[in-house]
This record gives C-alpha cells, structure tokens and sequence, in this order.
C-alpha cells in the first residue's frame, strides 16, 4: 500500500476517535447539565407545590367551614357527634368546635371532654380573635404532623386538622408529573444537542487532527471549508497558518539549497583559485631558486628562466584582474559608462586591435558587418572585454591558417530592439553535453589545452556577466569536428527606463 494512502488512512481513524472522543465529552456535558436542571426543577416544584396545595387546602377547608357554620346558623341546631364524624370522614380531616373560652365543645375523633383547652392555639387564637388562622405541627395527642385550619364562629371557633403526609403524597405525585414532563420537553433538546454535538465534535476533530498534521511538519495539509460560525473562521485562520508555514518552509528550504549551492561554489572557487595559483607560482619561485642557486650567471639558461618567471607572473596578473573584474560583477558594484555606439564603427576599432593577435596563428578575423545606421547602447570598455574574450577563445581553438567571422545582426526581444553579435570559429567543437556549464568559473573542456594556451578559466564566466549587466542574453551552438558560434546581445536603442542623454554613467546589476 502506498505511502500516501496509509498516511491518509491513519488520519482518518485518527480523525474518527477524537471525534468520538469529543461527542461524548460533549454528550456527558450536557446530560450533567440536564441532571443539574432536573434537580434545580425538581427542588423548585416541590416547594412551589406544596405552596400552593397548603394554601389551596387552606382555603378549600376555611370555604367547607363557612359553610358549615351558614347551615348550623340557619338550622339552630349544633352538630352531633355522629354529624361530626361523617363530615370528618367525607373531607379527609379532623373537625374540632371550641367554645369561646378555648375549651373542646365537639371533636370527630376524640371525646371532648378529655381535650385539653385549645384557647392558645395559634390557629384558634387567630380565630378567637375573628380572623381565619393556620399552622403547622405535631399533634400533641397522636404526634402526627399536621395542618390546622380555624375560621370564627359566632360562639366560638371551628378547626379542621389534615395530616401533612397527605399533603406530601399529593405533592410528591405532583413533582412526579412535573419531572416526567419536564423529561420530555427535555427529548427533543437532548436530539438536538446531540445533533450538533455531533457536527461540533466532528469539526473540532478535524481541527484538532490538522493542527497536529502542522505540528508534525506536513505544512501542505489543509482543512475543508467549515461554514461561516467561529469554528469556520478558526478553520480559515488555520489553513492561512498552513499556506503561511509553507511559503515560509519552502522559502527556507530554497535559501538552505541557495547557501549550499552558494557553500559548493565557494568551496570550488577556492579550490580553483588555488589550483590555478599553485602552477605559476610554482614555476616563478622554482626558477627563482635555480637563478640564485647559480643559473644567474649562466648566459644559455638564465634569460630563457627569467622569460618564464615574466610569463608565470603575467599569468598571475591577468588571473587577479579576472578575479577582481568577476568579484565586482557579482557583488553588483561595477560600474559602466553607456553611451549609444555605431556598431560597425565600433567592431571594426575593437577587431584591429585583435588582428595581430590572430596574425600570429596566421588565422583571418572576417567582419560581416550591419548596416551603418544600426547603433548599439553599450559600455565601451565592458563591449571591448566581451567581444576580445570571445575572438581570443576562436582564435586559440582554431586552427593554423582558418578563419574566424564575427557578424553583427538585429533581433527582436520581447518588445525591445537588440543587436546580436556572433563570433564563429572552425575549431575542434564542445560536445553538447558540455555546452550547459560552459560559463561557469573555472570550467574547461579541455583543461590541459587551455592551461597550455593561457586561459585563466574565467573570461566567459565574465563575459556572461558583462551582457547580463547590459539586459541582454549568451549562448552557444557548437558541433564536435566543425567548430563553434557564441551568440551575445545587446540593446540597440536607449531603455525607457534610461535617461534620455546620449551619454550617462549607471551602475548596473550583473544578475
């Protein structure tokens, strides 16, 4: 199984239980909370209810005693006993009269005359005094818990006594009521908050599974769209977190490469450096030995030594100009002079100072000339360097009696005029798999024929330079057995970003 797909997979199952995880979390949340409110629910109604029953009781049986005392006013007739026991029964509650002194005239379930005086009962007290009253408490008698309820009679007071256990099985049965339809009212809150609990499990899951994704460095991971609500926008926020940590990780990654590449090539340099001084001042501190050592007086060697000495010594100065000319181009600081040239007219001043040169291997330097109008935008001096390098290469690598042609021709770059100068030689051709790395410092194709000719290594590397500091572009084609053609640009109208003088000095970056 690909890498990828089980990476893919693990997340999923990974995804799966903190989800899992979360739901139920948040599920044990809500149903504590639920539990919570049942209580609050249930502690609230209980007391609310028996409020409200002891006061419905109170009135109901204050409404049952007038009543009573209406009919026994209008019948003249006291209650009996008998009448009192069958009232008491059919209300559920002991009836007690009470003369108005406090003393017990009839009662449902006890003989009065063993009761004692209930005159400083609060209830009867309140109804002595003609006020309805109430309370609570033990009997004193049977030691139950009851509620008295007393309202004034003409000569005297009428009590009704309900036991309180009464009142709690009817407001336990009412609490009953109201938790179960409060359990109900509860189902479809409970439905909908697993709903969403699911949904917000599920996100914060996935929240949680890409921000280890980032912890774990897989900075290219990126969360799907999550709606609008906060955790929508957390997800946003988080995925503009995982394309910052990218651009910021690639870009440390390509500065790490461009410092190694820049390490490789400060390493190859000084190695080169060395390797190219290494032989000339070998041979100037060798023959300087064998001159002190005595070949100073040697007429047939000691002018042929001291020819080599200048020749090594001319070779360590052309290397220090080379590398002083690079090091200026590549840290940006050269300066150039451009000024809108006659390119024929300039060619042809630069080519006859070459032609001894290319006299001396009796090679010809052809000029295939533009026309007299066509003006090139360059600095002199850099324009001089780059065509001599080129036409010195030709004529060291051609040979004895050939021919090198240099031509000049416009081209079109982009939306900008460019004159494109060829120097074309007939020597032995660069394989193609060389052509790429051609104008690298100190690269050579053939190393021990350009050591042997002179070359230093690093004229087309500042000739590469030389025309990108001008914007323009450097090529080559070559065949193996035929010989080679380098192409170079330059502009040949003054850039629109260039002041309008027919002579100024820029500075100019070479890269």
């Amino acid at each position: 199984m690909p890498v990828t797909i089980l990476n893919r997979l693990q997340r999923r199952e990974s995804e799966k239980r903190m989800t899992a995880r979360i739901f139920f979390k948040l599920i044990g949340a809500l149903l504590c909370l639920l539990v919570v409110a049942m209580t609050a629910v249930d502690f609230l109604s209980a007391e609310v209810a028996e409020r409200n029953y002891v006061q419905s009781l109170t009135q109901e049986l204050a409404n049952y005693g007038k009543l009573l005392s209406l009919r026994a006013e209008q019948s003249g007739q006291p209650l009996t006993e008998n009448e009192a026991r069958e009232i008491g029964a059919a209300l559920k509650a002991r009836m007690t009269v009470i003369g108005h002194d406090g003393d017990v005239l009839l009662d449902s379930e006890a003989p009065a005359n063993t009761m004692e005086n209930h005159r400083l009962r609060p209830e009867v007290a309140q109804a002595l005094a003609g006020e309805i009253g109430s309370s609570s408490r033990p009997s004193p008698t049977i030691g139950i818990r009851y509620l008295y309820v007393a309202l004034p009679l003409s000569d005297g007071a009428l009590r009704f006594a309900v036991p309180l256990s009464d009142v709690q099985e009817r407001v336990s049965a009412l609490r009953l009521q109201i938790l179960a339809a409060a359990a109900l009212s509860f189902l479809p809150a409970i439905v909908l908050a697993g709903f969403f609990a699911r949904l917000v499990s599920a996100k914060l899951g996935k929240i949680i599974d890409y921000s280890s994704e980032l912890a774990r460095g897989h900075f290219g991971a990126r969360l799907d769209k999550m709606g609008k609500d906060e955790l929508g926008i957390l997800s946003r926020k988080l995925n503009e977190t995982g394309e910052n940590l990218e651009r910021m990780f690639n870009e440390l990654q390509r500065e790490h490469a461009e410092l190694e590449k820049v390490e490789r090539v400060r390493k190859d340099f000084v190695i080169n450096v060395s390797h190219e001084l290494r032989t000339p001042l070998a041979a100037i501190q060798g023959y300087t030995e064998t001159l002190l050592d005595g070949a100073l007086d040697d007429p047939n060697h000691n002018v042929r030594f001291l020819g080599i000495i200048k020749q090594n010594t001319e070779r360590l100065t052309s290397l220090t100009a080379d590398l002083l000319t690079l090091s200026r181009l590549e840290m940006k600081r050269q300066e150039f002079q451009f000024t809108l040239f006659k390119t024929k007219l300039l060619m042809e001043d630069i080519l006859d100072t070459l032609k001894p040169l290319a006299a001396r291997r009796e090679i010809a330097l052809r000029l295939l000339p533009p026309n007299e109008d066509v003006e090139i935008f360059c600095d002199r001096e850099a324009f001089y360097q780059v065509l001599s390098n080129l036409v010195d290469n030709a004529v060291k690598y051609s040979a004895v009696g050939s021919e090198v042609t240099i031509g000049a021709v416009h081209v079109k770059q982009g939306s900008r005029l460019f004159v494109e100068i060829s120097v074309a030689d007939s020597g032995p051709g660069i394989p193609h798999e060389e052509l790429s790395r051609l104008f690298e410092r100190f690269y050579r194709v053939d190393k021990a024929r350009s050591r042997e000719l002179g070359g230093t290594g690093l004229g087309l590397s500042i000739v590469k330079h030389l025309v990108l500091a001008h914007g323009g572009t450097v090529r080559v084609e070559s065949t193996v057995g035929t010989g080679s053609t380098f192409f170079f640009t330059m502009p040949a109208e003054v850039p629109a970003e260039a002041e309008a003088e027919s002579h100024q000095t820029v500075t100019v970056s070479s890269s």
